[in-house]
């Protein structure tokens, strides 16, 4: 089983001139998959620079991986003044 959850694109932020070379536009899109030898769910994370499809970083978090970056998330948010949503 494989279901798409969310997706979508990251613009570059405003930055000085000569940090633009740093700065990657970048997809991000969050599934959920079970093809694994265990066939346990995990929840798949895809990164990757615009226009260069299939060439991104997969992390494939279990529940407790997905609870803690759903946290550092939570935690940033947080501590630039922004609503924490549910």
């Amino acid at each position: 089983m494989r279901r798409s959850i969310d997706d979508d694109q990251i613009p570059v932020p405003p930055v000085d001139p000569e940090d633009v070379a740093e700065m990657l536009p970048v997809n991000w899109a969050v599934s959920v998959c079970d093809d694994y030898q265990d066939s346990t769910p995990r929840i798949q994370l895809i990164i990757e620079e615009v226009g260069a499809p299939a060439t991104g970083l997969v992390a494939h978090l279990d529940a407790a991986q997905a609870r803690r970056l759903r946290l550092a998330l939570r935690s940033a948010l947080k501590e630039i003044g922004e609503e924490l949503g549910q």
